[in-house]
């Protein structure tokens, strides 16, 4: 007798991603197992190693891609724009399209943050984004020192926008919440009393 094949379900990359966001919020990132992620989700553990490498993949699946992305974001911005403003304008366009693609941002967040091994994770991540950028930077024609200078302030600033927008993705875009971020930083440092202060526009 031969013996039906399996159907193939095109949700079962979603299915195991919400079983294992709704695992983390409950119990733990550090409590789960890929078992009780594929239990959740009722599929096979084989079916898991289809989708994701291991359970951190669930959350960071695809963001090896960004520091390429972001890198040639700035390269492609108009040459007429300054440094830091084309490294803004990358940001904006590739976060618009990052938040397009991203669902359950608000949860993944949140379970980043009550992890140190994914905390540690998500900063390896930025640290990588903010070197790729730097060498675009350079590429650009930005001193060595001002580029990595720049390409870490805009890595903060593409953090604390996606903070912003994880908590008002409802009624805020993306774009607006970077502008926000941007605008914050340019008005504290323009308060504070820096001798020899040197436009960030630069």
């Amino acid at each position: 007798m031969i013996m039906p094949m399996p159907r193939w379900d095109p949700r079962a990359k979603d299915r195991l991603r919400e079983a294992a966001l709704e695992l983390y919020l409950e119990h733990g990132y550090e409590n789960v197992t890929v078992t009780e992620i594929t239990e959740r989700a009722g599929l096979t553990r084989r079916t898991f190693s289809r989708y994701f490498t291991d359970k951190r993949d669930v959350l960071f699946a695809g963001s090896e891609q960004l520091p390429a992305v972001l890198a040639d974001a700035v390269r492609q911005a108009d040459p007429e724009l300054s440094p830091l403003d084309a490294l803004l304008t990358a940001l904006a366009d590739t976060g618009e399209l990052l938040v397009d693609r991203l669902s359950h941002a608000a949860q993944r967040r949140a379970i980043i943050s009550a992890s140190p091994e994914l905390r540690e994770r998500e900063r390896t991540k930025f640290a990588a984004v903010a070197e790729a950028v730097a060498g675009a930077l350079q590429q650009r024609g930005t001193a060595p020192s001002r580029a990595a200078l720049f390409a870490e302030v805009g890595v903060a600033i593409f953090q604390a926008a996606f903070e912003r927008w994880t908590q008002h993705s409802e009624d805020t875009g993306f774009s607006a919440c970077l502008q926000e971020a941007a605008t914050d930083l340019a008005s504290s440092l323009a308060a504070a009393d820096i001798p020899g202060r040197v436009p960030l526009s630069g």
